[in-house]
């Protein structure tokens, strides 16, 4: 992957008519790809290494992400969501590299502000099923 700016990273969600939109201005962000382990090592493991069961154990991807709401459509469709617990279907864009798309809940939202400053949101998105990456 060439290097990208951080700025690029999208954050978009599936309208009504499953066309992806985007909802926010992400400053900071950051995704995560996890996989949980099987271990199978026993007694006759070689040398008494670890050993793990191939293609087995839960995936899952996070993002989460902090920055100011698109307009004020999107604030009150993100609250919307949080709120009815509701799992959507988003997209996470990394130009010029992958796609991410698949279900996920908000598991977190919160607000904070400066007197001087805007108001910013920090978001962080937990995947609630099978998670696609289509390459750019």
């Amino acid at each position: 992957m060439a290097a990208q700016r951080g700025k690029d990273l999208l954050l978009k969600i599936m309208d009504d008519q499953n066309q992806p939109v985007t909802v926010a201005g992400l400053r900071s962000r950051q995704i995560i790809l996890n996989t949980e382990t099987v271990d199978t090592t026993d007694s006759d493991s070689t040398g008494r290494w670890r050993e793990l069961l191939a293609g087995s154990g839960t995936r899952r991807a996070a993002l989460s992400g902090s920055g100011i709401f698109k307009d004020s459509a999107s604030d009150a469709l993100i609250r919307q969501i949080f709120f009815d617990g509701a799992i959507r279907d988003w997209q996470i864009v990394i130009p010029d590299f992958v796609t991410l798309s698949g279900a996920f809940q908000i598991t977190s939202l919160q607000f904070s502000g400066e007197h001087n400053r805007e108001v910013l949101f920090e978001i962080t998105l937990e995947s609630a099923g099978v998670v696609m990456a289509t390459e750019i």
